[in-house]
């Protein structure tokens, strides 16, 4: 097996910093590389929480002025990562969330932000760190979308270029102006096949511009985000570039997701022992004011509060859940009204409804091991983590057939899907999974199949060694 020595690129690695599901991706698949060959190195922007977790780094570089301030490239391990930090105070030195302020709107200067972070990993693929010479950069999402284009306009020989849209909802839209404070040839990079989106520049078209080779985080997106409604904008750049584009599908880190050892659950499970999840379910309940009832089916949500989730179409079924005697426990945050709105059903129907606005790492565990059914009507899903764990738990998923929802669950195997995604298909989902769950052997038989499906890295991982490993060869022969 040849090895493969890869730079990733990303803006948020789990367990350091995490905001979403690019964290989750960012940590696991660098360990789960390694049994594949791939060596596999992650840069990522020195936020405190990162400067604290990887104190005693190595300092590798050092500039003087960078984007407008001192900075230094460090070098360090963490949690069996191995990271490149890029240490820019007047960057990255900010409490709270990576990308917005505490009112939560966006760094006015994330465009710089992220060009820095992306330059360096240029350079790093140009060979500014002797002892990690990369033969792939691996950009991830548009907060490293600029690594491939100043690989591109650099016009020096160069690793090859991987670019994952993990969501295509995030652009990385900035003005125009923004070109040359970032170091790009403002002229010649302003062009349609360059970063121009709409009269302004977008860091994810360069990266799909320029990258060697596209993937996304599940085949059935893949499909639709080439469409005009489901690229959201970039639909043509994308079918222009179908021959490189490839879908993926994300795992989970299944020694974190795993029942059996799980220290954040009430009682530990496996497939041999399923009758310990009534414990979980007790707790979950007790935890959550919910009526201690076994023989109503609790669904079990953990989400980002907003549009894209279809949460907004959960609420409208609130009457179905109700008329079927089911329970709800909802984990999230995000949207404001809909925080009010579900904090509203849960105050209307206390020992029915529990909505927990925020997020509890805990707690997403314990609803995992004790929910009967999890619930993901999502309008668009590139991949979706919380169905995987689902099937990992036997909770049963009840998806929108979307994505890499449809992808990973099917009905009548380990789940029930609806689409299109409507209110009215998301209830008579519903009413299916409520008159699955009374017949006990069918339900456990959906239990089973989902606790038996390989929800882990390791046969993803081998197709993006494989993925490297054929673009090495391509450039070679070129």
């Amino acid at each position: 097996m040849t090895p493969v020595r890869v730079l990733a690129v990303a803006s948020e690695v789990y367990p350091i910093v995490k905001t979403g599901g690019l964290a989750d991706v960012a940590g696991a698949l660098p360990i789960a590389l390694k049994a594949h060959g791939v060596e596999m190195r992650t840069l990522m922007p020195g936020y405190p929480d990162v400067m604290r977790m990887l104190a005693g780094a190595q300092e590798v570089w050092r500039w003087p002025d960078y984007f407008g301030g001192p900075g230094r490239l460090l070098a360090g391990t963490r949690d069996g990562l191995d990271l490149f930090v890029l240490d820019v105070p007047h960057l990255y030195a900010r409490p709270g969330n990576p990308y917005v302020t505490a009112d939560g709107t966006d760094w006015p200067d994330n465009g710089v932000r992220f060009a820095a972070l992306a330059r360096v990993a240029a350079d790093i693929g140009h060979g500014l760190v002797s002892a990690f010479v990369p033969e792939i950069v691996h950009a991830h999402d548009w907060q490293a979308g600029l690594a491939p284009a100043y690989l591109h306009y650099d016009n020096r020989p160069r690793p090859g270029t991987v670019m994952t849209i993990h969501n295509m909802a995030y652009q990385g839209k900035f003005d125009r102006a923004l070109t040359g404070a970032i170091g790009l040839p403002g002229d010649a990079s302003f062009d349609v096949n360059g970063l121009e989106y709409f009269g302004g520049i977008s860091f994810l078209k360069a990266g799909l511009q320029f990258a060697d080779r596209i993937t996304t985080v599940s085949p059935t997106y893949a499909r639709e985000i080439q469409s005009d409604e489901g690229g959201m904008g970039l639909g043509g750049l994308l079918r222009e570039r179908a021959s490189v584009l490839s879908g993926i599908l994300n795992g989970v880190d299944v020694s974190v997701w795993n029942p059996r050892t799980d220290p954040l659950i009430a009682c530990r499970f496996d497939a041999d022992e399923m009758s310990f999840r009534v414990a979980n379910k007790a707790t979950l309940q007790q935890r959550l004011g919910l009526d201690l009832l076994t023989d109503a089916p609790l669904l079990g949500v953990i989400s980002r509060l907003s549009w894209q989730k279809g949460l907004d179409l959960l609420l409208e079924a609130i009457p179905t859940i109700l008329g079927e005697g089911m329970q709800l426990a909802l984990l999230g945050s995000g949207d404001a009204e809909l925080q009010d709105r579900y904090r509203e059903a849960a105050r209307a129907h206390p020992r029915r409804i529990a909505a927990v606005i925020g997020y509890d790492e805990a707690l997403a565990h314990l609803i995992q091991a004790g929910v009967d059914a999890l619930v993901v009507p999502s309008r668009f899903e590139p991949c979706g983590l919380t169905q995987l764990c689902a099937l990992r738990y036997g909770a049963v998923p009840i998806v929108s057939r979307v994505g890499g929802l449809a992808d990973t669950v099917s009905e009548p195997a380990t789940g029930f899907t609806f689409g299109p995604v409507t209110s009215d298909n998301l209830s008579a989902a519903l009413r299916r999974a409520s008159l699955a769950f009374h017949d006990k052997p069918a339900w456990r038989q959906l239990q089973l199949t989902g606790l038996a499906t390989d929800v882990s890295w390791r046969n993803r991982a081998g197709e993006y060694a494989a993925l490297y490993r054929g673009l090495m060869a391509s450039r070679r022969m070129a």
